[in-house]
């Protein structure tokens, strides 16, 4: 059955929301052309955009770091966000939470979600559902609140805000029964990591999962936040938990006020939402059951989310791995040796070149984070050290979670190894993971190695981490931390040593691994609603770059014939009032042909661009230097780019052009190779 789904809000982030407020301004410019009046074009429903995913990690492994890594983003940047600053002014029910504030689902986590409406509707005070969609895949995060939204693209997003609703079929529901509670030494992660591989083979696509049981009892919400934020890597639309205790609990210690807690209650109880322990349970298409005592420590790679590594098998899998991609790439390689910062190295395959504490999915949560900090304390008080090679990094989701490490006196304990917070936004989870010190590039090229990456994100296809990392992993942040001490996946970390101590005892990673008591006594001591409350007080207001940036005025935006960042797209020009009827397309051609595991990445990556490329000739013709070039999605604001862009991945594999790889097509009936935007271009 087909039915309108009006969400409550829209929630965009700055690559995808960029190009959706630029529509708007071209629909006011239309809307004055056609002799209307553009103040009508408003989002009727509430819309917030977060700036996260700018930031670059440029600077890493200093104290200064983050400022270095924000002033050079708002140089990049300052075109988009001094539009985004001007839509903040020109459109009412529009806001913007600037950069360097946190991660869009994050913050929508501790603070802009709602769970409960309450509006006034002729003269009516009427409560309704929180629900949702955004222009992220990972919006779905916020089911762990019990709150319903999802990932959508730009014009479904579009047409939500404007109040059009969203046409879809009613859902099957697959239940996803939880039991008992993790083991000592494991985390949500590792728990995720199982639950996404479990619902890859039940196949949840196109279907919602629900999650219920007497198990929840043993989930915090942030751990329950992990697991709906990777619905889209478990393959289902989206992966709700209910309301309950545990919800009104978090909105209390994320700061929201009584009287909303009160109204979330009530109302969800009057409507037959809240959970309570022992209720019957719910029928649903399908049941999947999990023991959550069964999870062990895992890791997932090296190129897909639902590739589970268990930690005791994972140097046999990586070996596996990497001698099937060395096969299916002929590649052959050899070790290098190197000099970095006066220490000198020898790189091999499997070498972790990239240890990124990052991500929404993650740095949510305070018991994998502080867990994360522990593990280096401890570390470093037997004195190992990270190794040379590896490019550290702490990008969290929020700045609570720098309030908490402070408070707990564990920051210090994570710079000892590294890991500075080099910005607040999405970073190394999607690719902004900047540029590898300049003798690990070029060691990586001499050798032609499989360098590898662990990263606490959701997250791991081919070229979306770094162009010169072939493998990826996905791993708890504490993992991050030791597999940077270790500096290599081709190692068994449960049975052989880290290192050394003062005293040359062996070091393995249960001596440095932390107890779950001792993390939620730190959790009880150091996380508390008052850092939430300050950290949010002020969201919208942004820090002194964002309130020096210069901005436009007026109603209709001053577009620039010159930007290659924001352009007037051509969507609306000829526009009359009388509206031609739909016609047939007759004659296509075939630009792509794809086979399975094609996502987002691969349709409309956002990540560096090539000089070579359709997107980088354009930008050199403009007078744009490879070194200003931004990444892809940046200049989504800019349709010419954004059209070059599209199926420009540089690991897409298109069978109409076998061998190649990187967006390549062939012109038919012809057959010339050319590029899939310059194939498009001539058919045009």
């Amino acid at each position: 059955q087909e039915i309108a789904y009006r969400p409550a809000r829209v929630l965009m982030q700055d690559f995808t929301g960029v190009p959706a407020v630029v529509d708007l301004a071209a629909m006011r410019d239309a809307m004055k052309a056609l002799g209307g009046d553009p103040e009508k074009i408003n989002p009727l429903q509430p819309a917030e955009l977060v700036i996260d995913h700018s930031v670059q990690i440029d600077s890493f492994g200093r104290k200064d770091s983050m400022d270095l890594n924000a002033k050079i983003e708002y140089q990049r940047n300052q075109e988009r966000y001094a539009f985004l600053k001007w839509g903040q002014k020109g459109f009412s029910n529009f806001k913007v939470v600037p950069p360097d504030t946190g991660i869009v689902h994050q913050v929508n986590l501790e603070y802009l979600a709602r769970v409960v409406f309450a509006q006034e509707n002729n003269g009516v005070l009427q409560a309704y559902p929180d629900t949702l969609v955004g222009t992220d895949s990972h919006t779905t995060m916020v089911n762990g609140l019990g709150v319903l939204g999802w990932g959508v693209g730009g014009i479904e997003a579009e047409a939500a805000m404007l109040g059009q609703p969203v046409s879809m079929l009613i859902p099957q529901v697959v239940g996803f029964k939880l039991d008992g509670e993790l083991p000592e030494g494991t985390t949500a992660t590792d728990l995720v990591l199982l639950v996404v591989e479990m619902l890859r083979k039940h196949g949840v696509v196109g279907k919602f999962v629900e999650f219920f049981g007497d198990g929840l009892d043993h989930l915090s919400l942030a751990d329950r936040a992990t697991l709906a934020n990777m619905a889209p890597e478990y393959g289902a639309t989206c992966g709700i938990f209910p309301i309950d205790e545990e919800t009104l609990n978090y909105l209390h210690l994320s700061g929201r006020s009584e009287e909303q807690i009160a109204l979330v209650e009530a109302y969800a109880r009057e409507q037959g939402m809240f959970r309570v322990k022992g209720q019957p349970d719910t029928r649903y298409t399908s049941i999947v059951e999990l023991d959550m005592s069964d999870v062990v420590p895992s890791l997932a790679g090296p190129k897909r989310p639902q590739d589970r590594v268990p930690l005791s098998d994972s140097k046999r899998l990586f070996n596996e791995a990497l001698t099937a991609l060395k096969a299916e790439r002929k590649l052959e390689s050899h070790t290098v040796s190197g000099s970095i910062d006066g220490q000198d190295f020898e790189l091999n395959d499997g070498a972790v070149v990239i240890a990124s504490i990052t991500s929404c999915t993650n740095t949510s949560n305070p018991s994998v984070m502080l867990g994360a900090a522990l593990v280096a304390r401890k570390a470093a008080a037997k004195g190992l050290k990270v190794k040379p090679w590896v490019k550290t990094s702490l990008a969290p989701g929020s700045q609570v979670v720098t309030e908490y490490l402070n408070q707990a006196g564990l920051m210090g304990d994570l710079e000892k190894l590294g890991f500075h917070v080099v910005g607040y936004g999405c970073a190394t989870c999607i690719g902004n993971s900047g540029p590898l010190p300049e003798p690990v590039s070029k060691a990586i090229a001499d050798g032609n190695l499989s360098a590898c990456s662990v990263l606490s994100g959701n997250r791991n296809f081919e070229g979306r981490v770094h162009a010169e990392v072939r493998m990826n992993y996905l791993a708890s942040p504490p993992l991050v931390v030791a597999y940077a001490i270790a500096g290599t996946m081709d190692i068994d970390l449960v049975n052989t040593p880290l290192g050394q101590d003062a005293d040359g005892n062996d070091v393995f990673l249960k001596d440095i691994w932390p107890a779950q008591a001792e993390i939620n006594a730190l959790i009880d001591s150091s996380v508390n609603r008052e850092e939430f409350v300050r950290v949010y007080e002020d969201v919208f207001k942004g820090e002194n770059r964002w309130n020096a940036l210069e901005s436009p005025e007026g109603q209709l935006f001053d577009w620039q014939d010159d930007s290659t960042y924001i352009r007037n797209p051509p969507y609306f020009e000829g526009m009359s009032k009388n509206i031609d009827e739909v016609s047939d397309i007759s004659g296509a051609r075939v630009l792509a042909m794809l086979g399975d595991s094609v996502t987002t990445d691969h349709i409309s990556p956002a990540g560096a661009i090539k000089p070579d490329s359709p997107a980088g000739k354009y930008l050199l013709e403009q007078g744009v230097q490879p070194a200003d070039f931004n990444s892809l999605g940046s200049r989504r604001g800019n349709h010419e780019v954004m059209m070059r862009g599209t199926f420009a991945n540089i690991r897409l594999r298109n069978l109409l052009a076998p061998g190649t790889e990187g967006g390549v097509s062939v012109h038919l009936p012809d057959g010339e190779p050319m590029s899939i935007y310059d194939a498009a271009m001539r058919y045009k």
